[in-house]
């Protein structure tokens, strides 16, 4: 591991989800080693129609209400395997979707795992990252500060860009969508995008 910042602790993960997804930005992902930059967030939040929470704790679901900094797994269109990092207080109901991250390390392995050699695309997309990272439904309800999970604050300030959530009919337009600005790594561009200083 070739960052020295500080490795995130589930009290990292008690805000409310756009502040938690926002300082997502940033920060190291690792699975077994595998992983890089979080350039790609979606928050989620109970009180939120788009949310899985938002009709409350089911067995797919029951990881996503705590406690807070623990993975919540989920399959998308039954093919791709998401991965969400849980916040809030234990039993609210609310996550961070990692939707795409900056190829870092062990890039070799996700090379071999996504069948392709285009760096930019190994992660730019929420199943793209489930697949890069060998994410699988046996890491979910698993703390993120544990192996095989590695997470690590941003080492420095970022610009994070702002935009409306996508691939969701309910509360489209809820902007709570966040992304590392002039970032190529992302899945799509944000459009007329607000900057942040984090």
């Amino acid at each position: 591991m070739a960052t020295t910042s500080r490795r995130l602790r589930p009290k990292d993960f008690e805000g409310d989800a756009p502040v938690v997804a926002r300082a997502l930005i940033g920060a190291i992902v690792l699975i077994d080693g595998v992983g890089g930059r979080i350039v790609e967030t979606e928050a989620y939040d109970r009180e939120d129609p788009a949310s899985h929470s938002h009709s409350g704790p089911t067995p797919r679901n029951q990881a996503m209400f705590g406690p807070p900094g623990r993975a919540y797994v989920y399959r998308s269109y039954g093919i791709h395997w998401c991965m969400n990092f849980v916040c809030r207080e234990d039993g609210h109901g609310a996550g961070v979707l990692i939707r795409a991250v900056e190829p870092l390390y062990g890039i070799d392995r996700m090379i071999a795992r996504r069948g392709l050699e285009d760096v930019r695309l190994l992660c730019s997309g929420p199943g793209r990252v489930g697949q890069a990272l060998a994410v699988t439904h046996a890491f979910n309800g698993m703390r993120l500060d544990q192996a095989p999970f590695e997470v690590r604050a941003a080492s420095e300030d970022v610009e994070v860009v702002v935009g409306p959530r996508i691939g969701i009919s309910k509360a489209a337009d809820v902007p709570w969508r966040f992304g590392l600005a002039g970032s190529r790594f992302v899945s799509r561009p944000f459009p007329k995008p607000v900057s942040l200083r984090a």
